[in-house]
C-alpha cells in the first residue's frame, strides 16, 4: 500500500476542460506524477546512491509546455497506433484505410491528434490511477469505437506498473505505448551516452530510408552496433548506426513473460538504475537523436541531442503491413491487454 495519492489542478484546455495531476508516493519516498491530459507521466522522482532525489524524466514544469509546445511526445500515452504506419495506409479484411500522414511519408504515433492530445477520464485506486477514454469510430481515420483504460501504479518495491486494456466494436489496429524519456542522472543537460545498457532481445528490425521496417529480422550478432545483450554504454557504438543514433525496434525473444528481464540501464555516477519488464513483443530504443538544444524543458534545461533514452514497449512498427510481424488487429469480443513494469534501482557502483 502506498503512503498517499494526491490530486491537484494542473491546467485548463482552451475549451475549458480541467486537467489534473496525480502524485503517487510510496513508503520509500519515490513519487510517480501523472496527468489526465494525454495520460502523461510528468515526473518520476527517485534517489541516487547518496539518497538525493531527482526527477529522471524529460518534460515541462507546467501544463502549457505539454499543451502548447511542439514537443516530441514527452512521456505520453501513445495511440491508437504508436510508431509509424507506412504512407498511413493499411487494410483490414479487404477494406482500405487512410490515416493522417503527419510525419511524411508516414503516419506517426496516432496521427495529428493522437491519444496524447486528449483529456482522459480518471479513477483513483489504492496505489494507482486509471485513465480511460473512448476513441470514436473514425477518429484520425481508424475504424471502430475503441474503449481504453491506461493504469499507472507505484508499489513499495519501487516498481511502476503501466497496464493498458482496450476493446472495440469493429475490427481495428492497435499498438499503445508510453513514450517515457529517461535521463538517470536527473535534471541535467548531460547526455545519456555514458549510461550502461543491457537489452536481452536477440534481434532487431532494420529500417528503410523512411524509417519503416524493411521486413527483415536481423540478429544483433550480425550488427554489432545494435547488440546490447552484453551491457555497454549507449555511446560506445552509436556513431556506427546508420542515422547517428538508435531508433529501432528490438524483437523480444519469447515474448509475453512479465517476469523476464527485457532491459537494464544504469548511470554509474548517480548509481540510479532502471529495469524494464513487459508482455509486449517489441521495444523501441530511441536515443533522442532529434533533440538539438532548441527545446527548453524542466528547470530551464535546453535538452541536447542524446539528452535521454526511450525504451518504448510495443508491437513491431508497421506490423499491419508485414505478414511476418505479430498481429496488430483487435476484433470485437477480444481484449487488448499489455503490462510494462519499470523497476527503479540504486546500484552499487564501487
Amino acid at each position: 500500500m502506498v503512503s498517499q495519492i494526491t490530486k491537484e489542478l494542473f491546467g485548463t484546455t482552451d475549451d475549458g476542460q480541467e486537467v489534473y495531476k496525480f502524485v503517487i508516493e510510496n513508503k520509500n519516498g519515490l513519487a510517480l506524477e501523472v496527468i489526465s491530459y494525454g495520460a502523461i507521466i510528468v515526473g518520476i522522482k527517485c534517489p541516487d546512491k547518496n539518497g538525493k532525489f531527482d526527477d529522471i524524466t524529460l518534460g515541462f514544469d507546467d501544463f502549457e509546455g505539454y499543451y502548447r509546445l511542439n514537443a516530441p511526445y514527452f512521456c505520453a500515452t501513445i495511440g491508437r497506433v504508436c510508431n509509424r504506419i507506412a504512407y498511413g495506409k493499411f487494410q483490414i479484411d479487404g477494406i482500405s484505410y487512410q490515416v493522417p500522414v503527419n510525419d511524411p511519408p508516414n503516419s506517426l504515433h496516432g496521427g495529428w491528434k493522437g491519444f496524447d492530445k486528449f483529456v482522459w477520464d480518471y479513477q483513483i485506486n489504492s496505489n494507482s490511477v486509471t485513465f480511460s477514454r473512448t476513441s470514436s469510430d473514425g477518429e484520425e481515420g481508424y475504424p471502430g469505437n475503441l474503449t481504453i483504460q491506461a493504469t499507472y501504479g507505484l508499489n513499495d518495491d519501487n516498481e511502476i506498473h503501466f497496464n493498458v486494456t482496450a476493446t472495440t466494436d469493429k475490427a481495428t489496429i492497435i499498438n499503445i505505448t508510453n513514450h517515457a524519456y529517461f535521463n538517470l542522472a536527473g535534471q541535467t543537460d548531460a547526455t545519456i551516452l555514458n549510461h550502461v545498457a543491457e537489452i536481452t532481445a536477440e534481434s532487431y528490425l532494420p529500417l528503410n530510408d523512411y524509417s519503416i521496417p524493411t521486413g527483415e529480422i536481423v540478429s544483433v550478432k550480425d550488427a554489432s552496433a545494435f547488440d546490447f545483450t552484453t551491457a555497454k554504454e549507449f555511446g560506445r557504438d552509436i556513431t556506427q548506426t546508420p542515422n547517428d543514433g538508435y531508433d529501432n525496434n528490438y524483437c523480444i525473444t519469447n515474448p509475453g513473460d512479465i517476469t523476464k528481464l527485457l532491459a537494464r540501464v544504469t548511470e554509474l555516477n548517480s548509481g540510479r538504475g532502471i529495469e524494464i519488464y513487459t508482455t509486449q513483443p517489441g521495444v523501441q530504443l530511441y536515443t533522442t537523436n532529434g533533440l538539438d538544444g532548441g527545446l527548453v524543458g524542466k528547470n530551464g534545461i535546453a535538452y541536447p541531442k542524446y539528452g535521454a533514452f526511450c525504451l518504448e514497449t510495443q508491437n513491431w512498427p508497421d506490423a499491419i503491413n508485414h505478414e511476418n510481424f505479430p498481429n496488430s488487429i483487435l476484433r470485437p469480443g477480444e481484449t487488448y491487454n499489455h503490462t510494462t513494469v519499470y523497476k527503479l534501482l540504486v546500484v552499487d557502483t564501487k
